[in-house]
């Protein structure tokens, strides 16, 4: 037999596409409140898209949307203020929004997600450090779900989100650093 013959035939590498479960999925933030403690928030309106390279988890794309009207942080008053022309000016800017550049591993097995982070209406590239995607896995309803958990730090202020009060005793009523956590469900389509 010729070496043509008994090479391997390559396999053609799949691609599956993911979208969303926004019933299992949260975006978190915490920033510093009078430079003494955190205040955390959430929003609940997550919506996205991943096409997961399975033969090359680095050629994979990721999508998100952020509805700024869905964010809580248990305080109607800070929720109000928030949406407000002050913060991410929420009738102007409804909505946040994420599309990967570049997925890369990492030595410790975790991801790397770079890409162009939208808020109020500005774009700044960001690197998500992301654990997962986890194995799939079927549902009581025979769908096929993975999770991931992803995080990462901007500063405020790169984005437009200036307002500010000084403290009368020094410093700041917000702090510039805001984490930002992912935890989301993907379901296969």
């Amino acid at each position: 037999m010729s070496a043509l013959a008994t090479a391997e035939i390559p396999t053609k590498v799949q691609s599956t596409t993911w979208k969303l479960d926004p019933a299992h999925s949260v975006a978190e933030f915490k920033v510093k409140h009078m430079m003494i403690s955190n205040v955390k928030g959430q929003f609940s309106g997550v919506s996205g898209s991943l096409l997961l390279d399975e033969g090359d988890i680095t050629k994979s794309q990721v999508e998100a949307t952020i509805d700024v009207a869905s964010i809580n942080t248990h305080e109607p008053q800070r929720d109000g203020h928030l949406k407000s022309e002050d913060f991410f000016h929420a009738e102007k800017f409804p909505e946040l929004k994420f599309k990967s550049t570049q997925v890369t591993r990492r030595r410790d097995g975790e991801l790397t997600v770079v890409g162009d982070l939208t808020i109020r209406g500005v774009t700044r590239k960001v690197e998500f450090v992301v654990d997962g995607p986890t194995e799939s896995a079927k549902d009581p309803w025979g769908n096929t779900r993975i999770g991931l958990s992803a995080t990462t730090k901007i500063n405020r202020k790169d984005f437009g989100l200036t307002w500010n009060a000084v403290l009368e005793a020094g410093g700041i009523l917000v702090g510039d650093e805001v984490t930002i956590t992912l935890e989301v469900q993907f379901i296969k389509n």
